[in-house]
Parts: C-alpha cells; sequence; structure tokens
C-alpha cells in the first residue's frame, strides 16, 4: 500500500503542477472561461446578481486558482503539511469534478478549460481525468500517516513560499507582456485572413423551414414543398437543425473592424500589402498614470507615414486618449476602429497588445510593458 500511497501522491501532484504551469502562462484565459460560466450560470437563472458580480473578479479569482493548483501539487510532492494538503487537495478536485460535469452534461460551454490553450481535451476526457483524480484523492486522504515528508516542515514550508511567490510572479510578468507560450489562432506567423475563411471540407448545417398556419381554430405545420391553399392563414416561420455541419466553423470566428461610419473594413485593413500595425485596446484603466509609450508609437507611426490602426470596443475612451493624433483617412496616419470586446480579449492578451502586420501576416506582437522596445519602421 505504501507504494501505491507514494505513486499516486507523486502522480497527482505532477499532473496539478503542470496544470497550474500551463495555466499560469495566460492566466486571462482561465479568468474568460470563470467568466464564462458566470454567464451561463447567471443566464440560467441561478443568482444572476451574483454571478455577474463574481464575474468582475474573475481574473483575481484565476491567479488564486492558479496559484493553489502548483502549490498543492508541490506540497504534495513534498509531503509538506500532509493533512491539511490532502483535504484542500480532496476539495479541489470536487469542485473541479463538478464543473467538469456540467460541461459534460449540459452543453453550454464547450470546454472546462483544465490545461489553457495550449493543451485543449474534450469534455470526456476532462471528466474521466477528474473521476481518476477523484479516487486518487479519496486514497491519500485515507492514507495520509503512509506519506513521508520530504523536509522538515521549516525547509519545506520555506520550499512552498518560494514556489507561491514564483507562481504569483510569473503571472504577474505575464499580464504586463505575453504569454510566453502563444497556443492562440493570432500568434506570430499566423495570416488572419485565411485563418478567417471556412475550413477545407466544411458541412454546413442543414435546416428545415416549416410553416404554422391557421383555418377555423386549428392550427397546423406544413412543409416548403406541401403549402395549404389561400382558405389558410399565415401563421409563423419555424426554422429546425435537421443535420448539424461538421468542421464549419473558421479558426478565427466572430473578428472583425468597423470604422466611424458603421463600415465593415476587416478585408481592406488585412489584405493591403505592406506593414502597418494594429493596437489592441482592452481596456485603458489600468495603466500606469505616466504610460504614454503608446501614443509615442502611433506619433512615430504618423511622422514615418506607417499606418497605424487602434483597435477598440470602447471607441470614446480612445478618441479620448488618441484625440491629437487621428487621421482623415487611413493612408494618413492613425484609425480607430471598432472591434468586438470578446474578440479582442482573444486577440490581446494584456491590457494593450501591438501587431505589426505585414500583409494580413502577424510579423511580431507586443505586450504594452515591451513597448520601449518597438522601433516602428
Amino acid at each position: 500500500m505504501k507504494i501505491t500511497v507514494t505513486v499516486a501522491r507523486i502522480l497527482t501532484g505532477l499532473l496539478f503542477i503542470f496544470s497550474g504551469l500551463v495555466k499560469a502562462i495566460d492566466p486571462r484565459g482561465l479568468a474568460y472561461k470563470m467568466q464564462e460560466f458566470f454567464e451561463v450560470w447567471g443566464n440560467s437563472g441561478f443568482m444572476k446578481g451574483t454571478m455577474d458580480a463574481l464575474g468582475h473578479y474573475a481574473l483575481g479569482f484565476s491567479i488564486v486558482m492558479i496559484t493553489l493548483e502548483v502549490v498543492v501539487g508541490m506540497a504534495l510532492l513534498l509531503g509538506w503539511q500532509k493533512k491539511i494538503t490532502t483535504w484542500i487537495l480532496l476539495l479541489l478536485i470536487l469542485f473541479f469534478t463538478f464543473l467538469t460535469s456540467y460541461v459534460l452534461f449540459s452543453g453550454k460551454i464547450k470546454a472546462c478549460g483544465c490545461f489553457g490553450d495550449c493543451i485543449p481535451i474534450t469534455p470526456v476526457q476532462t471528466f474521466t481525468k477528474d473521476i481518476i483524480l477523484l479516487l486518487l484523492s479519496i486514497l491519500l486522504v485515507s492514507n495520509q500517516k503512509l506519506i513521508r515528508p520530504v523536509f522538515k516542515p521549516f525547509m519545506g514550508g520555506l520550499f512552498i513560499l518560494i514556489v507561491t511567490i514564483a507562481t504569483l510572479l510569473l503571472q504577474w510578468w505575464v499580464l504586463r507582456h505575453l504569454p510566453p507560450a502563444d497556443c492562440l489562432p493570432y500568434k506570430k506567423g499566423n495570416n488572419i485572413l485565411e485563418l478567417r475563411k471556412m475550413p477545407a471540407g466544411a458541412i454546413p448545417d442543414k435546416y428545415e423551414m416549416t410553416f404554422v398556419y391557421e383555418k377555423n381554430g386549428e392550427q397546423k405545420e406544413f412543409t416548403t414543398d406541401a403549402l395549404p391553399d389561400s382558405s389558410w392563414n399565415f401563421v409563423d416561420r419555424k426554422q429546425k437543425l435537421v443535420t448539424p455541419g461538421k468542421n464549419n466553423i473558421p479558426v478565427i470566428n466572430d473578428f472583425s473592424f468597423t470604422n466611424e461610419n458603421g463600415e465593415e473594413v476587416t478585408d481592406s485593413i488585412l489584405g493591403q500589402q505592406r506593414i502597418y500595425y494594429l493596437l489592441f485596446i482592452k481596456t485603458l484603466d489600468n495603466l500606469p498614470r505616466d504610460f504614454r509609450e503608446d501614443i509615442d508609437l502611433a506619433t512615430s507611426a504618423k511622422t514615418a507615414g506607417i499606418p497605424f490602426y487602434i483597435i477598440t470596443g470602447q471607441r470614446d475612451a480612445a478618441v479620448k486618449r488618441y484625440s491629437g493624433l487621428l487621421a482623415s483617412s487611413p493612408a494618413a496616419g492613425n484609425v480607430i476602429l471598432t472591434c468586438d470586446a470578446t474578440a479582442i480579449k482573444t486577440a490581446a492578451r494584456a491590457d494593450l497588445v501591438l501587431y505589426r502586420m505585414n500583409g494580413p501576416v502577424v510579423e511580431d506582437k507586443w505586450g504594452w510593458a515591451d513597448f520601449d522596445d518597438v522601433e516602428v519602421r
């Protein structure tokens, strides 16, 4: 039994550390997934006000959860504070199992994001993983006495403190810069226009249209090829999904730019064959008070005659910040374009992210803390 407990402890500890670190390189990704859960629960009628409020703190919850995963995993490996560690482990896995079971059986959320965007796994796989981990955690709680600490309590506690600080610092760095491993569709080298196209071999959804007519107080549905005569009065039209399509969603979906006149200009912007810049603004609220590097970059681009597009979901705030730099046409310099906030969350994993584009291809990208290193050319 001692060998079994040791193997279970090592496997569970390593998996928790790996899972935490994979998400630590992109804490916003987990935060957005948490917001999705809160939104779905709220829209389902479960404590909507509370769910909406919790959504505003999703990033903080994400950082705490990621750090807890890494720390609990390391504490398991070291055998540190085995009683409290194994009980926290069991509670965490019970919570994860609830989430993955909700994803699997409700169908309202496509994935739980257990291993971030870099390692996507299906709801069945994540639920199976958590059931196995639940059994292992019960084994560890039931056999705490067989867990032997690697270090004495003081050294073990010191090691755990170092791991906690290191995990928090990693996430702090990522939030200011960009994830060190980019697993999203907007990574360097990707052609955005190509990824917006329908995948090869896509099979569209097949729908059946039915029409509701009424006669003598009786309502009846008719198909397109068997409509009733003129003695029936039209009431409604219904569309029913008959056969779901396959592979019919572009890798980059719902991503478009709109100019101040409400016109979509995505293809014209991304289709130009030259160097230009896209400044994605997720929010301006969290920047340091004296931060001006974005304005300096926009000024440099205007001076050099290089197109510089400001992409935001908060047009009024952007107009106020860059009012002295705006140009009347895209060829003249700086232009503010509107984009869906959800799309910006995916494209920009920091509050401000600058893309250097070569035609439709992402040539380079920087988080706002690295704007000092950017040379507009």
